[in-house]
Order: C-alpha cells, then structure tokens, then sequence
C-alpha cells in the first residue's frame, strides 16, 4: 500500500475511529481519497447514524445482503459488530433464530440481489401490514442497507480482498496472558497476510497467450473517433442499440465456475440459495416486465427525493457518492495522460445498469461495443450479477495495461452503477406502493 498519497492519512484515521479498525475495504480505496471519504460517510450513517431500525438489525440484514454472494469476508465483520452492538449471539446461529420481522425481509433480499425487476408492491405490502409490520420509513432504510452491502460484495470479491487478520481461522492472536507475544498458526504467518489475494501494482500485467487485449492507444484513438462523430441517431436506432447489447450481454458467461455448495457457517443466513441472477433478456417468469425507462423514473428527478424524505436526508450522502464515482477520473489510462476518460467510464457504468434491464433514453448504447471488449464485459458481468466467482485470472486477463489503482476505480463503477440500479427498482416500488 506504498502507492497511497500520504494525504490520505486523516481519511485513514476517521476509517479507523469509526471501525475500531482499518479494514481492507478502506485500504484499498485508498487510491481514491475522495471517493472513500464520501463511502466512509455514507456507511457510518447507515450503520451508526439516526435511522429508524435498531442498530443490532442494521448489522444483521447487513449479514443477510453479504450472504447473497456468500460474502464470509463482509459476514465476518457484521457478526463482529452485531455483537458490539448488543445483538442476541443466538441469532447468529441463522435465520430460524431471529424475529419474525426480519425473516420477513428474505424475499426483498433475494429479488435485490439477483433480479431486482422483480420487485413489486405487494412485497412492501406484505412488510408493512399486518402482525410484525414495518414502517416505510423502517423498510427504506433496510433496502439502503440490503443495496449497499450487496454492491459492496461485489467490490470485496472484484479486487479479491483477503480476510481481516483476527478473522482468520488460522490466522494469529495476542495471548490473553501477554499483549506482547504474537501466537502464530503454522498455516498462516504474519508476514503471510496480504490485503488483496497476492495482487501487485506492476505497471502491466503478463499479457494472456489466448486472447489479445484491445491497448490503450486503440481505445484512446476509438474514443476520439466517437467524440468526432457529428450523426444523431433517432430514438428507434438508440432503442434498438440498447436491445442488441441486453441481447449480447445474455449471450457472456460468468467467469469462474459455479460454487459446488454454501458453506454451513454462510448458509445460515441464506434462504432460496438456488434464486441467483438470470439475464434480463431471457427473464422467462417475468417477460410482461418491460425496460425499465431512466427517463420515467431516475434518481435525480425521483429516487433522491423519495429517499431522503422517508430515511433523514440520506439522499444526500447517496447522491454525494454516486456523483463522485461518476464522474471521478485523474485523466490517466495507464501511463497516458491528459486523457478525456468520460466515454470509457460512462460506458462501463450504463453496461452495469444494462444487466438489469435499465436503460438511459439518451446514451448510444453502441458505443460500449466500441470500448468494452467482450473479457472486459464477462468480467464486469461477473462481478455485478456472480461476484463470489471472480478469480484472480479473470481479474489478471482485463485492463492489462491499466494501473492496480485503475482497476479499483472500475470495480467502484461497478458497486455504485450497481447499488443505484438496485436503489431505482427498489425506490420505484416503494413510489407505487405509497400512490396507487
């Protein structure tokens, strides 16, 4: 972590006052001080800050969200502070041990999670009546919760963070007797531990003998090809373009290999382990479900002020975040600089909410053919919708001459343009629900 601007300290040290420790998650966002400022921000409140559920809830459907993905990084550290914060130890033996109420928030999990199309106003009816209720205000809150550690699940397994040191079960401790001697496991020594699974910072990674990567100097020169182009496609090529990347975007595998099983002390908190992502374009069960239209329903005009009306101005630090990764960018790609990034980023941020079935009326969706190639799409793909079976060998064979820092900036696209996808589904239902 010597590539981490030393004015990124006082963030280290507000990450480290509000954890009780710095964890890799703050580490590794490090290279973007700005943003983790706004992240570290927005968790704390929604963690910590007024709210209308229980802090030890907060913690607990934090771990049902991380479970979706079988996130044990993410569980391990909302168990932990569950528990500071007076949680019953009983419920974390699983589901069957917590309150009636919170099971009740299973299905608003699992369809955040994998196919939040399918969320409708009967699954914030069947919350808010009858015996065990929740307020709205109560369910706002839950779903900023179940969104944002979902997403960050992805980032967890995207840049391949490695378990907290006290987390591992063969890692080392401090003796009760003596603060001062190690106890270190044969299996794991201290020097061992690494943050990120044995990832570095060279300035390219080994190229991949099966499939040229398309270079910088390409990309750059097809960027400035599209910023050239004086055409303006009618509203009927644009709609068209969107339906020819769903469709293409159905026809990626995800990276890795399937789990063969949950593990037991992850399957706890999860119901209906089978429900996972299917491709929008191949939604079977659901095909009188239309696109879902950015200009019908967006955060700026719509989610923003919904949200911070029903959950104390939480909007603002959303928005805050959103915006800033977004629209960060340092004008590098690799070694190149001066470069106009905001076709690339924006590109990789509409892909994102391309998977879900969202489309912006007013983006030409062929130029993310023109600049995400098809391993870079798989991964992002996988990362969105399958994040626990990312391997450092997908990671490795996409952005090769990119900068370790980069890459984490297109992993924090994808957590963002993923967690608003999930916060306009979830917020557009919560609209219905409370106008018809």
């Amino acid at each position: 972590m010597g590539q981490i601007p030393q004015n990124t300290h006082a963030i280290f040290v507000d990450a480290f006052l509000q954890n009780n420790r710095l964890d890799h998650v703050s580490q590794v966002m490090g290279y973007h001080k700005t943003y983790l400022d706004h992240f570290l921000k927005t968790q704390n409140f929604i963690l910590k800050g007024d709210g209308p559920l229980p802090f030890d809830y907060r913690h607990y459907i934090a771990i049902m969200a991380a479970g979706r993905h079988q996130c044990s990084y993410l569980i391990s550290l909302q168990k932990q502070e569950f528990l500071l914060q007076g949680g019953d130890p009983n419920w974390l033996k699983g589901l069957a041990h917590i309150p009636a109420k919170l099971r009740n928030l299973n299905d608003i999990n699992k369809i955040l999670a994998h196919r939040p199309w399918l969320l409708n106003k009967s699954h914030i009816e069947k919350l808010t009546k009858g015996k065990n209720s929740w307020s709205l205000a109560e369910v706002v809150h839950a779903i900023v919760i179940l969104a944002h550690f979902h997403s960050l699940s992805s980032f967890v397994f995207s840049c391949g963070l490695n378990q907290e040191i006290d987390q591992l079960t063969s890692g080392y401790q401090y003796n009760s007797d003596s603060t001062s001697t190690a106890k270190t496991n044969n299996k794991t020594k201290p020097k061992d531990i690494s943050i990120v699974d044995k990832t570095v910072e060279p300035s390219t990674t080994p190229p991949s003998p099966t499939e040229p990567e398309v270079g910088i100097n390409t990309l750059m020169q097809r960027m400035k090809t599209l910023s050239e182009q004086q055409q303006e496609c009618k509203p009927e090529e644009l709609a068209k373009r969107f339906e020819n990347i769903e469709t293409q975007s159905a026809e990626i595998g995800a990276v890795g290999s399937q789990p063969q099983s949950t593990p037991a002390d992850i399957s706890c908190y999860v119901e209906d382990a089978s429900f996972m992502y299917i491709d929008f374009a191949k939604r079977l069960d659901s095909q009188d479900i239309t696109t879902f239209r950015v200009q019908d329903y967006s955060w700026d005009d719509h989610g923003y002020s919904l949200v911070n009306r029903l959950y104390n101005d939480v909007g603002n630090l959303l928005d805050d975040k959103f915006r800033t990764a977004y629209n960060l960018t340092y004008y590098t790609m690799g070694t190149r600089t001066d470069v106009d990034t905001t076709r690339f980023r924006r590109a990789i941020w509409y892909y994102i909410q391309c998977l879900f079935g969202i489309r912006h009326d007013d983006y030409d969706y062929g130029e993310i053919n023109a600049l995400l190639e098809r391993a870079l799409k798989a991964f992002i793909k996988s990362a969105t919708c399958y994040p626990d079976r990312v391997t450092k060998k997908e990671y490795d064979r996409v952005l090769r001459e990119f900068h370790y820092s980069e890459k984490v900036h297109v992993n924090l696209m994808v957590l963002e343009s993923r967690m608003q996808a999930e916060l306009l589904y979830a917020l557009r239902t919560v609209n219905r629900y409370m106008t018809n």
